[in-house]
């Protein structure tokens, strides 16, 4: 809750969103059972093309259904579960994450209590003469963080193969005190973002807000964004990007 009522940091525009996690409030998903599930953006809030969702799970918590024409991407935050896919476990920690293909099954249980997931959802758009991608699941402790545009100080760890066959990417971005994205983008791609750790400012359009630890942002096609990170610790996020597709 906000320190001081009837305020908030969240702000929604035509083609960006901030929302701070004061004015989260749970939903009922149907096949999550005993979770608080929290949708931070959707299609419905005018603009977006994917679905990103938070989910805070326990022992007695399970999610279960068929990805259908969607594609999933699930990274978890905190805590541990398992993830049972059409016959194959997989054991998760902090810091694993899961892609999930069209109409695959899914159930996730045995979480511990407090165990945290994001998911990003979106239809895939299947690319002719390329395969369906099938499941990932890996950890982003194996995944290096190269120098963005060559900054040693602005990191950026590729979850997800960059390849053809897929149509979204998922990345982390961990910038050192101080470190900046090097020009402000204007890109065809959309974001669905959340803030790891640490704290910065964002640039939103021509617009800039002091972003932390817990806040979601959704940028539009188009929308000018840059970010710098400020305070005497790392900042990082963890974002979605479509990708590959013609826009046509």
């Amino acid at each position: 809750m906000s320190d001081l009522f009837g305020c908030t940091r969240t702000v929604v525009k035509r083609n960006y969103a901030l929302i701070t996690p004061d004015g989260f409030v749970p939903s009922v998903l149907p096949g999550w059972k005993n979770a608080a599930v929290i949708i931070n953006i959707a299609p419905v809030l005018n603009g977006p093309r994917f679905t990103q969702i938070q989910f805070t799970l326990d022992k007695n918590s399970s999610g279960i259904g068929n990805t259908a024409a969607l594609e999933h991407f699930y990274y978890v935050l905190a805590g541990d579960c398992t993830a049972q896919l059409t016959g194959k476990k997989h054991e998760l920690t902090a810091g694993s994450y899961l892609f999930l293909p069209p109409k695959t099954n899914f159930k996730f249980s045995g979480a511990t209590k407090g165990t945290k997931l994001i998911a990003f959802q979106k239809k895939f758009e299947a690319l002719t003469g390329q395969k369906t991608p099938g499941v990932i699941c890996g950890h982003a402790d194996a995944i290096k963080g190269n120098p963005f545009l060559g900054n040693e100080d602005a990191r950026l760890q590729v979850l997800l193969p960059d390849q053809p066959a897929f149509d979204m990417a998922v990345n982390i971005f961990t910038y050192q005190p101080g470190a900046t994205l090097p020009f402000v983008e204007t890109h065809i791609m959309e974001h669905g973002l959340l803030m790891l750790q640490g704290q910065g400012v964002y640039r939103l359009d021509a617009d800039h807000y002091p972003v932390t630890a817990g806040d979601v942002i959704w940028m539009g096609s188009y929308c000018p964004q840059w970010f710098v990170a400020m305070g005497k610790t790392p900042a990082s996020y963890i974002y979605y990007k479509d990708v590959n597709r013609s826009p046509l």
